[in-house]
């Protein structure tokens, strides 16, 4: 799951209020929801049966996507909703790169999705043109194949609010110093709700997880393939996992990397609130990284004196924007890159310590938004746009703003780090206009193989908790557990001892007798 700071203070959008102590977002009785799952399981069959029909015209992919040959594009139509599978659709763009071995070598198609909701797999591909190490003797036996998710970058674009304005900066500080400014943020947040209805309202009731794992059997049938090969990362794992749970017989190979906790209980509205507990952790450890190394980045020799140094740049940084452009906001969303990514430990750390040392230009240019990125901007806004349509959509969330309220206070006296940021970014499902659905409850069902599931101990935007929940459902997983490190995406690091385990799965199908350990993959230098 990928969470943005930035992104939690909306730009001005059209008006709107939210209401304390409101009802919560619509959902359907239960009688008439068993009803539609029924017309729903018809539809995707139906879908799934004309893509197989259809398969997919594969051409030179367009000169402004950015993908080299050999990888090839195409187009797989979907219904918007899948009780209606004769009613409108849209199309989903995939792309492919051909397995590099020899045809006795081939095993089929590897599907992959980065995360989000709202990211887009169009990339995968080029981890075979790029030469990647770390997956050749995967490609050797698979097509690589990427697609956007529907609502996602070429899938029939959903969007809230105007590029530009999401982007522009400095926003207001996420920590409120007042009631007043908590108004102010709930106001932003109403407002951005109603942007996304006023400019993707027809979207809004289908974005949701279980619609794109339908998607995802619909692409499966248009790739000729009887099973579903498929490595999900972050927010990747949850559409997984629910996929799995719709179509158990359906699946062939699925690593789940970096989890989402799949609980009912979890999705959404508590899943974010243990983000934050973990976001502080994981920032402790880079920051007690930064501080070993003060040699280099002088910003103190111990945990205390660099969260100190933090303290004072936001501080400066409230009271006068850096360049005018990065105030708290800003900062939050570049520095979470910390957390989140060991390759971001050292990148992030010098910035900043050339800001320290009087140079504050780095730190300017790596966390203000750039106003003459078109296609960046553009991203950005519907990546925020698809992730709050998925998330509101998914689940009811609470529509009480003392709930909210109460909450992030309590947890902002221990976690301060993303603690109101992440509530303003998801504050909008207060007051979402579209009906929400009932999370999906994730478990084995007769037909589903061994999944093989893949977590950092430290993970702070998927705790570790969440792998151990998915793997007490997913009855003959194995889990993977990378000691004593956090970085987001275990996969794509070098490990050879979590590389050679997902290699052999792919490859094989087989999975050790028992879950296993690794040691951490190597710490960042400065």
């Amino acid at each position: 799951m990928r969470r943005t700071a930035l992104f939690g203070s909306a730009g001005t959008l059209i008006a709107g209020t939210l209401v304390a102590g409101a009802l919560a977002a619509p959902a359907a009785n239960a009688g008439s929801d068993r009803h539609h799952k029924d017309a729903e399981s018809i539809g995707v069959a139906v879908a799934a049966a004309r893509a197989a029909a259809t398969g997919i015209d594969w051409q030179d992919c367009p000169a402004d996507w950015g993908l080299e040959k050999p990888i090839q594009c195409g187009w797989v139509t979907v219904p918007v909703d899948y009780a209606k599978p004769h009613g409108k659709k849209i199309r989903l763009a995939v792309d492919r790169i051909k397995s590099t071995g020899t045809p006795a070598e081939r095993q089929g198609a590897l599907l992959y999705n980065p995360g989000g909701p709202g990211a887009s797999g169009l990339r995968f591909p080029r981890r075979v043109t790029t030469k990647n190490a770390i997956w050749a003797g995967a490609a050797k036996a698979y097509d690589f194949v990427g697609f956007d998710p529907r609502g996602v970058g070429h899938s029939a674009p959903i969007s809230c609010v105007d590029p530009t304005e999401f982007v522009k900066g400095p926003k207001a500080d996420p920590v409120p110093d007042s009631e007043a400014d908590k108004r102010a943020q709930r106001k932003l947040a109403a407002e951005y709700a109603d942007g996304c209805a006023e400019k993707s309202g027809a979207m809004l009731p289908f974005m949701t997880t279980p619609n794109s794992a339908r998607d995802l059997d619909v692409i499966r049938a248009a790739l000729g393939e009887k099973k579903l090969n498929f490595v999900g990362v972050s927010y990747g794992t949850y559409l997984g996992a629910v996929y799995g749970t719709l179509f158990p017989t359906h699946v062939g190979r699925m690593v789940l990397d970096s989890v989402v906790n799949p609980s009912r209980d979890k999705i959404w509205y508590e899943a974010n609130l243990d983000q934050d507990v973990a976001f502080e952790g994981r920032l402790k450890d880079w920051m007690t990284w930064v501080a070993r190394h003060d040699a280099t980045y002088h910003l103190g020799d111990s945990y205390a004196e660099v969260r100190g140094q933090w303290d004072v740049l936001r501080a400066a940084a409230k009271k006068n924007p850096l360049g005018g452009k990065v105030g708290p906001a800003e900062l939050i969303g570049f520095f979470q890159n910390a957390p989140y990514y060991d390759s971001m430990w050292a990148p992030v750390a010098e910035a900043w310590s050339a800001y320290a040392a009087g140079d504050p230009q780095p730190l300017i240019d790596a966390a203000a938004a750039d106003p003459a990125d078109t296609t960046g901007n553009i991203a950005a806004e519907n990546g925020n746009a698809v992730y709050t349509a998925v998330e509101c959509a998914d689940a009811p969330w609470p529509t009480s703003w003392k709930k909210w309220d109460r909450d992030n206070t309590r947890l902002h006296r221990k976690y301060p780090f993303m603690t109101w940021a992440n509530a303003w970014m998801n504050l909008p499902c207060a007051t979402w206009s579209a009906p929400s659905r009932r999370p999906v409850e994730v478990k084995t069902h007769q037909g589903l193989p061994p999944v093989l599931i893949v977590q950092a101990e430290r993970d702070a935007a998927t705790p570790y908790e969440g792998a151990v929940e998915l793997h007490k459902r997913f009855k003959g997983s194995r889990l993977i557990t990378e000691r004593d490190a956090g970085s987001h995406g275990v996969t794509g690091l070098v490990n050879p001892c979590v590389n050679t385990e997902v290699e052999a799965y792919l490859l094989t199908g087989k999975l050790d007798a028992g879950d296993r350990t690794c040691a951490p993959h190597a710490t960042p230098q400065p």
